[in-house]
């Protein structure tokens, strides 16, 4: 079977030999058509992403067919699915609460064990959702819409409520979708004004402020001097996430999307005064990707400009520096098998 494997830091092999996936109880044998490229991979291969060890097959973004699936499962070989990639215990306190997405013993696919960066893989049939009425582009991108959509689920927001997502990346644009469709009014913090511009076009923003300029004054401009109630970090930069405290509002909430391997420090004055909650947002739940699929099938969301760029599978390994620079302006890249 074919695959790409990240064999070490800025190191990719195109192999012919990858054994094919046994069929377990309760599982299912999926060919994968469609990879979506996130930040996690990106750093992975950079060496930056917590809880990463080498070798190994990237790829969480997955859609595919069923090929293959056990007794009991209720899925068919033809099956359109998308993969939810959180392969949780599902004993522990967290797992026992519903919170599946932060699991004590979590392993996601293409992190902590081989992802989908390959021709086939055996999933568990709980972890698999079927996308028909949806295309193969629309069904990979359940997984990193499905992020932004908790976060928003986390955070309470409701209609009327002004908050700030700061980072217009893939995640970041997911936020400010699902905050939009929960009728809040929403601010996009970002320091590329193309990608800010894409935040009005695409995610229909109330509002833009570019961090280089002001960012403190313009946010108080664009909310008459209340700050927004809820503010969600989705950049994984320490520098940001750190000044993130400064832009919530009295009695608000600070939610931190992405993931950045350092330590942060934080104003406790400033935190105390303002009595507020700060709160992190882990991956998501089979409710968040169920929601996403829903909010898909409206035609709410325009997948066709939220993906950009795409390669072969046989031309990833040789594209993949190109989607680092961030000259190629790349949004979400996904690759075809």
């Amino acid at each position: 079977m074919k695959g790409i494997v990240c064999e070490a830091v800025e190191s990719f092999k195109y192999r012919d030999d990858l054994p094919e996936p046994e069929l377990g109880a309760g599982e299912a044998i999926v060919q994968i058509r469609r990879v979506g490229i996130c930040g996690t991979d990106l750093h992975a291969f950079k060496g930056n992403q917590p809880f990463f060890s080498y070798p190994r097959v990237l790829g969480h973004e997955l859609s595919g067919t069923v090929v293959q699936a056990a007794d009991g499962t209720g899925l068919q070989a033809g099956d359109q699915v998308a993969v939810i990639p959180y392969l949780h215990c599902g004993e522990c306190i967290a797992c026992r609460s519903g919170k599946t997405n932060c699991c004590t013993s979590m392993k996601v696919l293409g992190v902590h064990v081989d992802g989908g960066m390959r021709e086939r893989i055996a999933v568990p049939a709980t972890h698999l959702i079927r996308t028909a009425g949806l295309s193969l582009d629309e069904s990979a991108m359940l997984e990193p819409l499905a992020i932004g959509a908790h976060a928003v689920r986390r955070s309470r927001v409701t209609k009327g409520e002004t908050v700030l997502v700061i980072g217009a990346g893939p995640i970041g644009l997911g936020v400010m979708a699902f905050a939009k469709y929960a009728g809040a009014r929403v601010i996009a913090m970002d320091v590329n004004e193309e990608r800010l511009a894409f935040c009005r076009s695409w995610a229909a923003v109330d509002g833009t402020v570019n961090a280089l300029e002001g960012a403190v004054e313009q946010l108080e401009q664009l909310t008459s001097g209340d700050y927004p109630t809820i503010v969600f970090d989705a950049t994984g930069n320490a520098k940001s996430m750190e000044a993130a405290f400064r832009y919530v509002a009295h009695g608000g909430t600070l939610v931190y999307v992405g993931l950045v391997k350092n330590d942060l420090s934080f104003s406790d004055t400033e935190f105390h005064k303002r009595e507020m909650t700060l709160m992190g947002s882990r991956n998501a739940t089979k409710a968040d990707f169920d929601h996403v699929l829903e909010v898909l099938k409206s035609g709410s969301i325009d997948i066709g400009r939220y993906v950009t760029h795409r390669s072969s599978f046989e031309q990833m390994a040789g594209q993949f520096d190109t989607w680092l620079n961030p000259a190629s302006k790349v949004i979400k890249a996904v690759v075809e098998l």
